[in-house]
């Protein structure tokens, strides 16, 4: 029987614990009868359910994270060198700064317990630093979806279990909320409401959405993305990438 199965019945005694023995077998075997007639059992054996399962496995996330940093750490810095001007009206040049240093020190973080960049070659939209409003809309957007890749990391390091794994749901709690951060800033200085979540959305549970929606959005990870663009080496930029010394709190806990 399938490790999905085994999930799925054992869900079905634990809700029915006050019942008979023979009323719970009724409803297992109830189940497997549903579940067959609809399709589902040729969908949830071994090897279907183990291919899905892996794209969320702890070392998927760190390394899907670790990119994400790498392509923030980029637009964070570049963003303010090209945009100094036209973010220097207000504090946003301020906030971008730190967000590139605290985006590099979350890649610092991240590979230092084992995530390892898919590449650290990123292709960015022209459009992206074009403007103020389209790098600020960029971060909002770009924010948020890490904030989604955050709360899928916290989940898959709570359900692997275990010491190690409980602290690193931590860690990914903890940047989630620095994102959080970047992205009601983002807004604040697009002249939104900054603070509009009473939680923080969650909207996709397969970490490799993460990937395919800043594909989509014209990033590319080693490769040209779509659109006008250009390339920018993490390695090159990360030598220039400010360092607040107003930016505190620089290890996880």
């Amino acid at each position: 029987m399938s490790e999905a199965l085994n999930i799925t019945y054992d869900a079905i005694e634990q809700e029915n614990a006050e019942e008979s023995a023979l009323t719970r077998r009724k409803l297992v075997g109830g189940a497997a009868a549903s579940l067959g007639t609809i399709g589902v059992l040729g969908l949830m054996n071994d090897d279907a359910w183990a291919a899905r399962a892996a794209k969320n496995t702890p070392q998927t996330i760190l390394n899907i994270a670790a990119t994400a940093e790498v392509l923030a750490t980029i637009v964070n810095t570049v963003g303010g060198e090209r945009l100094t001007a036209a973010l220097a009206t207000d504090e946003t040049l301020a906030n971008v700064q730190a967000a590139a240093r605290e985006e590099l020190i979350h890649y610092n973080v991240l590979t230092s317990i084992g995530g390892k960049p898919l590449t650290t070659k990123i292709w960015v939209p022209d459009a992206v630093f074009a403007s103020r409003e389209g790098l600020l809309n960029t971060l909002e957007a770009g924010d948020q979806i890490f904030i989604n890749a955050y709360l899928i990391g916290t989940t898959a390091f709570a359900t692997a279990g275990g010491r190690k794994n409980a602290k690193f749901a931590r860690f990914t709690g903890e940047f989630m909320g620095a994102e959080a951060v970047h992205r009601a800033l983002a807004r604040q200085s697009l002249g939104k409401l900054g603070n509009d979540r009473v939680f923080m959305k969650y909207s996709f549970s397969k970490i490799e959405v993460a990937v395919s929606m800043l594909q989509k959005a014209g990033f590319g990870f080693g490769k040209q993305g779509k659109g006008p663009g250009a390339f920018y080496s993490f390695n090159d930029v990360r030598k220039r990438t400010p360092n607040p010394p107003a930016v505190n709190t620089r290890k996880p806990r």
